[in-house]
């Protein structure tokens, strides 16, 4: 493919069909190969939209600090590589994210003969071991208070109830719930269901407990949408306490969830995330195997989902209170 630079904003390539595709500097400095190799990483080995907004920013970010520097793509060595992570003022995971976003991005420059080796390949990375999750959990005592406490009169309400429903007795993350469809909440016969796509390209069927059935048939009598295809969860009018047709999105959600927290002086740290670590935790502890915890959360490795279980801080807060000064 080939590419003709616009000299006036080296920012800008213009592929010979006039389609507009914006590089950074250094990458449009070094020519088609790099500009190839450029698009191919970010839009097309990087699938999943949030995975390249990262990699890009963190990409961007390095290719920044080389220009600081005068540097070309074919100039970088290990040594700028280790120099700018080091002076990240990121926590370790962060850190860890940057490595691994420019060795995918100096690997596809490799294979498309832009650089001559990736100076990323042998940068060793922060050393990080996780062993619980930083993601608060919100206790059972304030997820069944701050469930009871929406007032379900109107519409708003009963789609709160029902979203805050899904998060405790699905155990799914926010994002698989914004992209509900109507659809998606059907009768197989013995029992309802909910289709969720999750990341990773997953699609996962969960039943329904009896509660948030009826949670879920309420709500949709109340919303009357128009099809199948309809968003499961759209957006309130203001203070109207109507609703539009705008799909909710993750951040739609999130900022319901920290309100209605706020009405019953809950704990800022908290976010929809803190209802998986609680559902998860109160299976565990309730003797659930770990295996069958596993797959309710869509975890691949059971040492994903033992990071979210909390029962080991009940143990270190019961220690602690035990101390006699």
């Amino acid at each position: 493919m080939e590419y003709a630079v616009d000299r006036r904003d080296p920012r800008q390539a213009t592929q010979l069909h006039g389609k507009p595709s914006e590089v950074p500097t250094l990458v449009a400095a070094a020519g088609p190969a790099a500009q190839f190799a450029y698009e191919e990483f970010i839009y097309g080995k990087l699938r999943n939209p949030s995975t390249r907004k990262n990699y890009r920013h963190c990409v961007h970010r390095f290719l920044r600090f080389c220009e600081l520097r005068q540097q070309t793509l074919t100039m970088v060595t290990p040594r700028d590589i280790g120099e700018f992570l080091d002076q990240l003022p990121f926590a370790a995971a962060t850190k860890k994210l940057h490595l691994a976003a420019l060795r995918h991005f100096f690997d596809t420059l490799v294979s498309r003969h832009a650089v001559l080796l990736n100076p990323a390949a042998s940068v060793r990375g922060e050393r990080l071991q996780v062993i619980e999750g930083k993601t608060p959990e919100i206790g059972v005592a304030a997820a069944r208070k701050l469930l009871r406490s929406i007032d379900t009169s109107g519409i708003v309400g009963l789609r709160d109830r029902a979203i805050i429903g899904i998060l405790i007795y699905t155990a799914v993350r926010v994002g698989a719930i914004a992209s509900l469809q109507a659809g998606d909440f059907y009768d197989v016969g013995t029992q309802f269901c909910l289709r969720f796509q999750e990341k990773g390209g997953k699609s996962r069927e969960i039943p329904c407990r009896h509660d948030l059935q009826l949670f879920l048939q309420e709500y949709l009598t109340a919303a009357t949408l128009a099809d199948r295809k309809s968003p499961l969860f759209v957006t309130a009018n203001r203070r109207t306490g109507t609703l539009n047709s705008r799909p909710m999105s993750p951040g739609d959600i999130a900022r319901m969830f920290k309100r209605r927290c706020r009405k019953n002086h809950l704990p800022p740290r908290l976010s929809p995330h803190s209802m998986r670590v609680t559902t998860i935790t109160d299976l565990l502890s309730s003797g659930v195997p770990l295996e069958d915890v596993q797959n309710l959360a869509g975890h691949s490795d059971p040492r994903t989902t033992r990071l979210y279980d909390r029962r080991q801080r009940t143990v270190t807060r019961n220690i602690v209170e035990r101390i006699s000064v």
